[in-house]
């Protein structure tokens, strides 16, 4: 790893950078080969005519939001960083409350922007860029090659060679696609290559629990929102009577770059068994609840559940084991706690798109959430196959590879 000690581009200055700046007239890989793919042996250090001219800004961003603590129901930091960093930027930004949840009192916003300095706040036939910021438990520290990186320590990011490791918890889910997201949009509206009325931005929260974020903001589009307002910025979410029909949407989830066809579904079930409690020296006597369920769920694991030519075959994982009481003792309950993908119906999504590899994701998204007749895409940065694990990381040419992937798919979704 190669770390210098030239300023780093702080957040305060990252929407000053030209390269960003815009003014509007008015199935994956398997893991291993996912952690081989990165080479041991450095790249030589580029210069900087040989990085992209928003490095810094992508990096800088990325940064922030994995510095933020955000797991799921305390996303309220993450929500106002980005409410900062947007306005910067010279969107008009909106925050829409949540609920807190029933384990914390922290204040809960999803954020939308619209680009532009008081640009019109409408939904209608935009085609939606959107991902979510809240993260999974632990927090863990961003970090360079696996060395953790604190807050304040200054990086030349264009030093660094592109296949430089960033980890840390939401490096990758989802915090590298609402990085590369924004990036991409923010170019192609400084280029002209897009107009401020072709799209619209939305990060939510809780997209990891219940999706309470997206399904908030779906059903806002069928009623009369409350009044929509930020400590610093108070705004009023548009009206949306009638429900407004987005052109597109553009969802931010790891699907290592490559354009996914839909997603599988999923549900959830609780398995119980009931036994009869006995001496567990003489088993004829009672009933064991445990041994019942573990033959159930033998059965269950050796199923056929179906499969499809798009979406592959049914999964099961029995996530959670309990019953008994004591180990001499003959179990009366036994439980399982399963979640079946393929359960509340497959996703799909939009994936003919020229210059896309494609590819099928065996984990749930807010694809689902958002109630509407439009065209879906599903992209993003990183690997899903460390999203959650203590090793959750990717690349600085993923992230860089995804900001051209979305300037791509933004341009086909606002065109078709």
């Amino acid at each position: 790893m190669r770390i210098t000690t030239r300023p780093l581009l702080l957040l305060s200055t990252l929407s000053a950078a030209p390269s960003l700046a815009f003014h509007p007239n008015t199935e994956q890989q398997p893991l291993a080969q996912y952690q081989n793919s990165r080479s041991d042996t450095l790249e030589p250090v580029p210069h900087y005519d040989d990085v992209p001219s928003y490095r810094d800004s992508l990096l800088s961003l990325h940064r922030a939001l994995v510095n933020v603590p955000s797991i799921s129901g305390t996303e309220g930091d993450a929500a106002l960083l980005l409410e900062k960093v947007l306005t910067e930027l010279n969107y008009t930004v909106s925050l829409q409350p949540l609920p807190s949840t029933s384990t914390t009192d922290q204040p809960r916003y999803n954020v939308l922007a619209w680009p532009g300095r008081n640009a019109r706040r409408t939904l209608h036939n935009r085609t939606l860029i959107t991902s979510h910021i809240d993260v999974v438990p632990p927090y863990l520290p961003y970090a360079l090659d696996g060395t953790p990186i604190p807050p304040s320590h200054p990086l030349n990011f264009t030093t660094l060679p592109r296949n430089t490791l960033i980890s840390g918890r939401g490096s990758v889910d989802a915090k590298a696609s609402v990085a590369a997201q924004i990036t991409a949009a923010t170019a192609l509206l400084h280029d002209n290559t897009i107009s401020p009325d072709d799209i619209v931005l939305l990060y939510v929260v809780g997209e990891e629990t219940s999706g309470d974020g997206m399904k908030h903001f779906s059903r806002s589009l069928s009623t009369n929102p409350p009044p929509s307002t930020s400590p610093s910025h108070p705004t009023t979410l548009a009206q949306a009577v009638p429900r407004p029909q987005f052109h597109a949407a553009i969802f931010g989830e790891p699907t290592t770059n490559l354009l996914a066809c839909g997603h599988k579904g999923i549900t959830t079930a609780l398995l119980t068994a009931t036994g009869r409690a006995g001496h567990s020296g003489y088993p004829s006597l009672g009933r064991s609840a445990t041994a019942l369920l573990i033959h159930a769920l033998e059965a269950l694991l050796a199923a056929d559940l179906g499969s499809s030519e798009r979406f592959g075959n049914t999964t099961v994982n029995v996530g959670v084991l309990e019953g008994g009481v004591a180990a001499n003792v003959i179990a009366a309950e036994a439980r399982a706690r399963l979640a079946l993908v393929g359960g509340y119906g497959p996703v799909e999504c939009e994936c003919e798109v020229e210059g896309f590899d494609t590819m099928v994701a065996n984990y749930g998204t807010d694809v689902p959430n958002l109630e509407g007749d439009h065209v879906s895409y599903l992209y993003g940065p990183g690997s899903i196959l460390v999203a959650h694990g203590d090793d959750e990381g990717l690349t600085i040419q993923d992230l860089e590879d995804a900001v051209e992937g979305y300037k791509k798919l933004i341009k086909h979704a606002v065109a078709s």
